[in-house]
């Protein structure tokens, strides 16, 4: 070992220095390699004999194993003779040998085998014939119980007036759908199915012919109510109010409607394109409530310095959305000529047609009525009819200084910033906040959870100020380490802690009682 100048050298003598592997220094490592694949393939030699001495060793082991099963089985057997067979099949050999020579010299008792073989061959087929006749009787006394079944069932059909009147069309009906052929008691089943599969598959197509009849006075019922929804409120979209809708064929015949004509189309027109109006003017205002509240977020934004001598500003845009100026289009041309044009030209055809398109797609169109909510809820929501970029502007001369309209290219602490003005903004603008009235005392409360946690001080103490100004009231989760530049803003300190993960305490302190705690600990 060395300790000169304050290094440390050590060295290992437990190994050869000839081997190779072991080596750190040199300009190439090459050599060690070459050692230590050497050591891996003679360790991978000596693993392959060790497996393939294992493979015996477990070979052997099975056999022994074998045989010792072998051998336990003869442990049940407690004589020699219990396992000696050879004598039993000699002897069963032996008497089987004189049963053949007695049988071969006795004339008489081969007549008697001959005509005792016959005899049970004429026995058996005796009793197949006898099982044959049995199972035939049984089958024809079935028949018969059957028979006299369906006779006492017809008869008691029969004494119904209702049946026995249908009896005359069921025969027409029978020799229509299956022609010629002759009834028996076997062939009425088969018959009575065939004769009810026909007439059910008539019956079915009978019914297929009511559905579609029925689905289109369906389809024309729920038409008639979504085009004439006020005279249809009180009307059912079912069958059996059918008659509601013919009492009201009949009444508006009866009428002779066309005669009003002119005057109905009048006010109608006159009343949609009023409602329309009214429904533009709702819009508008609340266009201008979003724009009124924007300036009370830039009149707030203007007192607080975004960065020296610079303040931020919020600069709304019309939307670019195809859909969203398409519906503004739309809407204005519903009511072009309200206040300067003819009579005729506010409240021709053309211009209901153009009101009814926008109300049918506000209803929902059949097949779209999914796009058209997702329509309806995008052009209606006003908030969807701004863009909003961030303006950097001088304080002395109110000259822009940077435009955002998004956050790329921008460092960290000024995306923090950014993100800090965008987040009050959207809060104030949420709240309705308007620091000139009365709401600007109403209690605004907002739960921050791991604020400013990674941010740099400047911009946590930037976003701070900025919520002071809206005065919005804040609980905020913080770490310790940012306390000292939340502590001028909080009028309440609450310490969290959990000591190893099992239980969590909790202490309040005012912000003056946290401060002289502080002091005292400083001391």
């Amino acid at each position: 070992r060395s300790s000169d100048l304050g290094e440390r050298h050590e060295k290992d003598d437990r190994h050869d220095l000839k081997d190779r592997s072991r080596y750190v220094l040199g300009w190439s490592n090459q050599a060690k390699i070459r050692a230590l694949e050497k050591k891996h393939e003679l360790l991978q030699s000596t693993l392959g004999e060790c497996l393939t001495r294992l493979a015996g060793l477990k070979e052997n082991q099975r056999e022994l194993r074998a045989l010792s099963h072998g051998l336990s089985k003869l442990v049940v057997f407690r004589d020699f003779h219990d396992l000696n067979w050879r004598p039993l099949v000699a002897e069963i050999a032996e008497l089987e040998e004189q049963k053949h020579l007695l049988e071969s010299s006795s004339n008489l008792l081969q007549q008697l085998s001959f005509r005792l073989k016959t005899l049970e061959q004429l026995v058996q087929e005796n009793g197949r014939e006898l099982n044959e006749r049995l199972v035939e009787q049984g089958a024809n006394q079935q028949k018969t119980q059957d028979a006299q079944g369906f006779l006492q069932e017809a008869l008691a059909e029969l004494c119904t007036p209702e049946q026995q009147f249908c009896f005359p069309r069921l025969e027409a009906l029978r020799g229509e759908l299956l022609g010629e052929h002759t009834l028996s008691y076997e062939s009425c089943a088969g018959r009575e199915k065939q004769l009810r599969d026909e007439l059910q598959s008539r019956i079915d197509a009978e019914d297929k012919k009511c559905a579609r009849s029925r689905e289109k006075i369906l389809q024309s019922m729920a038409y008639f109510r979504r085009e004439y929804e006020l005279e249809a409120r009180e009307l059912d979209e079912n069958i059996e109010a059918a008659y509601e809708y013919r009492a009201l064929l009949i009444r508006l015949q009866s009428d002779d409607l066309p005669r009003f004509e002119s005057r109905f189309k009048e006010l109608l027109n006159e009343n949609t394109i009023r409602e329309i109006a009214n429904f533009q003017s709702q819009l508008a205002r609340e266009r201008n409530t979003i724009s009124e509240r924007i300036e009370q977020i830039n009149a707030s934004l203007r007192d607080i310095e975004y960065n020296s001598g610079r303040y931020i500003r919020l600069d709304p845009h019309a939307t670019a959305d195809a859909e969203i100026r398409d519906f503004q289009s739309d809407l204005r041309a519903c009511l072009e000529g309200a206040l300067t044009g003819s009579e005729e030209q506010l409240y021709s055809e053309s211009k209901f047609l153009q009101v009814k398109a926008i109300i049918e797609r506000f209803r929902g169109r059949e097949g779209q009525s999914e796009a058209d909510k997702r329509w309806m809820r995008k052009v209606t929501d006003t908030r969807n009819w701004f863009t909003f970029s961030a303006s950097e502007r001088w304080i002395h001369d109110d000259q822009e200084h940077e435009h955002y309209s998004d956050s790329g290219g921008k460092s960290g602490g000024q995306k923090e910033k950014l993100a800090y003005t965008i987040l009050a903004a959207s809060l104030a603008y949420q709240f309705g906040l308007d620091h000139s009235g009365e709401r600007a005392r109403t209690f605004h409360f907002v739960v921050i959870d791991e604020a400013f946690g990674r941010g740099s001080d400047d911009s946590a103490k930037y976003g701070l100020e900025l919520f002071q100004r809206m005065k919005l009231q804040l609980l905020i989760v913080t770490p310790l380490q940012k306390i000292h530049i939340i502590e001028p803003f909080v009028s309440t300190v609450g310490f969290v802690h959990n000591h190893e993960g099992r239980s969590s305490r909790l202490q309040n302190l005012t912000i003056e009682e946290y401060r002289a705690q502080k002091e005292a600990r400083a001391h």
